[in-house]
């Protein structure tokens, strides 16, 4: 069976991905597909494994860097609605990998359960979040993740509980291909409280990180309980700049992509922050964002 058959009104070829990114760059997709429920995402999965071709999913695009030459495989898109809902229920919030990780926070809050605020001003959906265990200086995905639902290989959906499921700095164990939805457990609060951490969040982000300009989160890992982003500053590269791509003034570690930027120079200017920082303090930077 042609890999397309049947799925031509879900599935674009050679599609910019540009578009589709926070940092707006990047080539095009070999394979695009826009599910619209579970059986065509299981579908798309299954001949793209019986086929050989590579899948990547692509959600909020707030931590990927494309390269100019594009992704020859399948990106699977999982925001249609199917996989956008969040669901509250007693102490538990269950959203599907589409959401975007802000709606659940917010819907947390609003039903005075507490915890996830801390996640306020993380860019991305829940599966991204979930797969890269994305957090900050107040906390992470994972510590209050009760299960999560994945479509594996073979076409087939299991449910991970949390002690199946091993969660470190900025990435987890959970190796299947989709992950569908993920439910948190949190503990209820004065809501009135819960607003008041959220704000105070939400102003040391904008205080500190360049959140009105065109960039991906945080590009490095934090490395030996060091910040990248003071590694960076103090190897003198803040506003330094490789073509069209700079070291963020406001925080070393964001990298700003001015409009004719190309991954290129993004991918330039990440190895002389890498060959600067290793030769000042002998420190190897790890990436943070994935690059397809």
């Amino acid at each position: 069976m042609p890999f397309l058959q049947g799925l031509e009104h879900v599935v674009k070829q050679d599609e910019p991905l540009a578009p589709y990114t926070y940092m707006k760059i990047g080539g095009p997709a070999r394979y695009f597909a826009r599910p619209e429920n579970l059986e065509q995402l299981r579908e798309l999965v299954v001949r793209a494994q019986n086929e050989d071709i590579p899948v990547y999913v692509l959600g909020g695009g707030s931590n990927i860097l494309v390269r100019d030459e594009g992704v020859d495989g399948l990106v699977i898109y999982t925001r249609a609605p199917a996989f956008r809902y969040v669901r509250v229920e007693k102490e538990l919030v269950t959203a599907g990998a589409g959401a975007s990780l802000w709606s659940a926070v917010r819907a947390a809050a609003l039903h005075a359960l507490s915890g996830m605020e801390v996640l306020a001003g993380i860019p991305g959906t829940v599966g991204g979040a979930v797969r890269m265990n994305a957090g900050g200086r107040f906390g992470d995905v994972g510590q209050f993740a009760h299960q999560v639902s994945v479509l594996d290989w073979s076409g087939e959906v299991r449910t991970l509980a949390r002690d199946q499921i091993s969660f470190d700095y900025r990435e987890s164990s959970i190796e299947e291909p989709v992950i569908l939805e993920a439910s948190f457990r949190l503990e209820e609060d004065d809501p009135v409280a819960i607003a008041r951490r959220m704000k105070k969040i939400w102003i040391t982000k904008k205080a500190t990180q360049p959140l009105s300009v065109q960039s991906a989160g945080c590009i490095f890992k934090n490395t030996r309980g060091l910040s990248a982003g003071v590694l960076i500053e103090q190897a003198g590269l803040k506003g330094y700049r490789v073509g069209l791509a700079e070291v963020s003034d406001r925080h070393a570690n964001f990298i700003i992509t001015r409009p004719g930027c190309t991954a290129r120079d993004v991918l330039a200017l990440i190895d002389l922050i890498r060959d600067r920082v290793r030769a000042k303090f002998g420190v190897e930077l790890e990436l943070e964002i994935k690059i397809w």
